[in-house]
């Protein structure tokens, strides 16, 4: 029988570190690299709920949720190709700086099941 290999240790960027250390002692989230360099990921179940990409958080929420942030100018639409063509249940976080934590928390209830408006 092989030894399971250890993922590498991630370093966590300053701008990701509270929200994963929010998420540090739950043993349903995963923090793994993403693809892209300083591109990380918390997982549940085995699907991202948000992520650090390009310096920027990018939460999975609900479209009508989504739509609601953009309208309130929190972020936008998120465009992984740079074709526009939009993910709706995403959001990349942008100008002010709104709660981290609070999105993260947000997205992760979302993306396990459980019931957020």
């Amino acid at each position: 029988m092989r030894a399971r290999k250890q993922p590498e240790p991630v370093q966590v960027p300053k701008s990701f570190e509270k929200v994963a250390a929010a998420f540090s002692k739950d043993r349903q989230v995963s923090l793994e690299k993403g693809w892209g360099a300083g591109n990380l990921v918390l997982k549940t179940k085995g699907k991202i709920f948000v992520m650090l990409h390009k310096g920027e958080l990018v939460a999975k929420l609900p479209e009508s949720r989504v739509d609601e942030l953009v309208d309130d100018g929190v972020g936008h639409q998120f465009d992984p190709r740079g074709d526009g063509r939009l993910m709706k249940e995403w959001l990349v976080v942008a100008g002010r700086k709104p709660n981290w934590v609070g999105l993260a928390r947000e997205a992760y209830r979302f993306v396990k099941g459980d019931q957020i408006k």
